[in-house]
């Protein structure tokens, strides 16, 4: 069901869905690219792959902040990037990183 937004500035409707803006992230699927056990390794990799303009998502199943521990995998964060920007995150993260 769509939900209509009026713009007052010109008097017209027009439905959210063809209003909102396209971010590759959400717009496409989510691939897993790489595993680490702490949060320094991820942010790091986010960064590298964010310098080259690939947008990335880090998951785990833990605050680090809370519990920063890696004790049967609960330490693992997961990176995750768009199927688009897959196989060139993955070239990337080759070049840099020995996985």
């Amino acid at each position: 069901m769509d939900c209509l937004i009026e713009d007052r500035s010109k008097g017209k409707s027009m439905s959210d869905t063809k209003k909102k803006k396209t971010d590759p992230v959400v717009d496409s699927e989510l691939k897993e690219l790489h595993k680490v056990w702490g949060p320094v390794e991820a942010e790091i990799i986010k960064s590298y792959l964010e310098s080259n303009g690939i947008v990335c998502i880090l998951r785990g199943r833990v605050v680090q902040s809370v519990h920063p521990f890696s004790a049967d995998g609960l330490g693992e964060i997961k990176i995750l990037v768009s199927d688009e920007d897959y196989t060139r995150a993955q070239e990337l993260l080759k070049k840099k990183v020995d996985i």
